[in-house]
C-alpha cells in the first residue's frame, strides 16, 4: 500500500480557518507529528501531503493546508498554494472550530465546496472546550458533523470511518486503465524504447501501471522494445492490442498490422483520467494555429531535458514542421498551472502519470470553459503522424 503512487491516491484534504485545529487533526489521523503545531495562527505555510492507508478503504494521499483568512503578509501566496489544492482534491475535511464556530463563514466555504464539485465532511474540533448547551446546539443543526478532540483516539477513529465511508461512493468504475476495453485472458503487447530519456534500470510509471493493470484484469501482457516487435508479432498467435510509447507511434505503426489495434500509453492514461474525446478534438485545432501562436506545454513531473526529450525538443519540432508556422511555447511542471490561460492559443500536456484524477479533469475543464484547445502529447502524436483515427479505434469501440 504503502509504494502506491501518490497520483493513484484519492486525495484527501484538510481546510478551515487559520487556528481552527487542521494540523492536531491531520496529525491525529496520520498518528504522528507530520505537521507542525502551534496556537500561533499561520503556522502551516505550505501544504504537506502524506501517503498512509486508511483501514478498511486503502491508501490515501492526506493533505494538511494553510487557512483560510489568512491576514499575515504573506497570506496571498499561502492562499493561491490552498485553492491549487482544492483542484486536486477528491474530498475535504472541512475544519472548524467549535468554540469559535462563524455560520457565514461556514456558509461561504461550502458554496466554494459546491462550486468545486467536491464532498466534505464538516468537522467540528476543539469539542472538549465548548459549553454543553452549545454543543447540543450545534449537534442538532449539524447532524451529519463529526465532533473531535483531536487527542482522543475514540473520536478520530471515528472520523476515519466516516472519511472510508465516503471515499467508498467515490470509486470509479472506470479507475482501471485497459481492463473495461479487452476482455479476460486477452493479449497485449506493450513496446517500450530504450533510449537517452529512458531511466536506467527501470520502467517509468505509465509502463508499470499498464503491466500491473493488465495483471489485475487477467490479461496477458508481453513487453518489447521495437526492435524486436516484428518477431513478437510473428510469436504470438492473437494479439488484441499493442500499446506503445508515443514518440515512437510513426514507426510501430508501420510495423502493426492495420487489423491489430494501436494506441499509446499516453492515450491510455488521458482515457482513464480524464476526457479523451476532448483531447481528440484539441488536437484536430492544430489546423487553426498561426504564426507567433503560444502553445502551453504542461508537465507533470520534473526531469532532466536531453536531446530527445519528448515535451521540450520533439513535440514543438514537430508542431512547427506540421503547421508550417513559427511557434512560442511556454512550460509549466507538476501542479503549477497558469492562471492566464487565456494568453495561449493551446494546450498540450503530458499523460498526466503524476497527478491524479481530479486534477487532470478539473484542467481539461478550465480549458474547456476558456474555449481553449487542449490535447496530451499521445493524441496529438498520433495527429501528427496520420494514425489518430486508427489509434483512437478502440476507444470508440468501447
Amino acid at each position: 500500500m504503502q509504494k502506491t503512487p501518490i497520483a493513484s491516491r484519492k486525495h484527501v484534504s484538510l481546510f478551515g480557518n487559520v487556528n481552527a485545529g487542521k494540523s492536531s487533526l491531520f496529525n491525529a489521523i496520520l498518528g504522528q507529528d507530520a505537521a507542525i503545531v502551534s496556537s500561533q495562527p499561520g503556522t502551516t505555510t505550505d501544504p504537506v501531503v502524506k501517503a498512509m492507508e486508511l483501514i478498511p478503504f486503502g491508501p490515501i494521499a492526506l493533505v494538511d493546508t494553510a487557512g483560510f483568512e489568512d491576514i499575515s503578509q504573506v497570506g496571498k501566496q499561502r492562499m493561491k498554494r490552498t485553492n491549487d489544492i482544492l483542484n486536486r482534491t477528491d474530498l475535504a475535511i472541512y475544519v472548524v472550530d467549535a468554540s469559535a464556530f462563524d455560520e457565514d463563514n461556514h456558509k461561504k466555504t461550502v458554496r466554494l465546496f459546491k462550486e468545486k464539485s467536491i464532498p466534505y465532511i464538516l468537522v467540528f474540533t476543539k469539542w472538549d472546550m465548548v459549553p454543553e448547551i452549545e454543543k447540543s446546539q450545534l449537534k442538532s443543526k449539524y447532524k451529519d458533523s463529526i465532533f473531535v478532540d483531536s487527542s482522543n483516539e475514540n473520536d478520530v477513529s471515528l472520523l476515519k470511518r466516516k472519511i472510508a465511508q465516503e471515499l467508498e461512493k467515490l470509486q470509479d468504475e472506470d479507475e482501471t486503465i485497459v481492463g473495461n476495453l479487452l476482455e479476460e485472458n486477452s493479449t497485449v503487447i506493450l513496446v517500450v524504447p530504450i533510449d537517452s530519456a529512458a531511466p536506467k534500470g527501470r520502467l517509468i510509471l505509465p509502463q508499470v501501471q499498464l503491466i500491473r493493470d493488465c495483471l489485475d484484469h487477467n490479461i496477458k501482457c508481453f513487453v518489447t522494445k521495437e526492435s524486436e516487435l516484428p518477431e513478437a508479432l510473428k510469436e504470438l498467435k492473437k494479439i488484441d492490442l499493442v500499446v506503445t510509447d508515443s514518440q515512437i507511434f510513426k514507426l510501430v505503426s508501420t510495423i502493426v498490422p492495420k487489423e491489430i489495434p494501436l494506441t499509446s500509453f499516453s492515450m491510455l492514461l488521458a482515457r482513464q483520467k480524464g476526457d479523451i474525446g476532448l483531447l481528440i478534438e484539441g488536437a484536430e485545432k492544430i489546423h487553426s494555429l498561426e504564426n507567433n501562436s503560444k502553445i502551453l506545454m504542461a508537465e507533470a513531473c520534473t526531469h532532466n531535458h536531453t536531446h530527445e526529450d519528448i515535451g521540450r525538443v520533439k513535440i514543438p519540432a514537430l508542431m512547427k514542421k506540421y503547421t508550417g508556422k513559427e511557434l512560442s511555447f511556454d512550460y509549466c511542471v507538476g501542479y503549477d498551472f497558469p492562471d492566464n490561460l487565456e494568453e495561449y492559443h493551446m494546450v498540450v500536456h503530458c499523460g498526466g502519470c503524476m497527478l491524479n484524477k481530479k486534477a487532470v479533469t478539473n484542467r481539461l475543464a478550465i480549458c474547456k470553459d476558456k474555449n481553449i484547445p487542449v490535447t496530451n502529447y499521445g493524441v496529438l502524436l498520433a495527429h501528427l503522424n496520420g494514425i489518430l483515427p486508427r489509434c483512437s479505434e478502440i476507444f470508440n469501440k468501447a
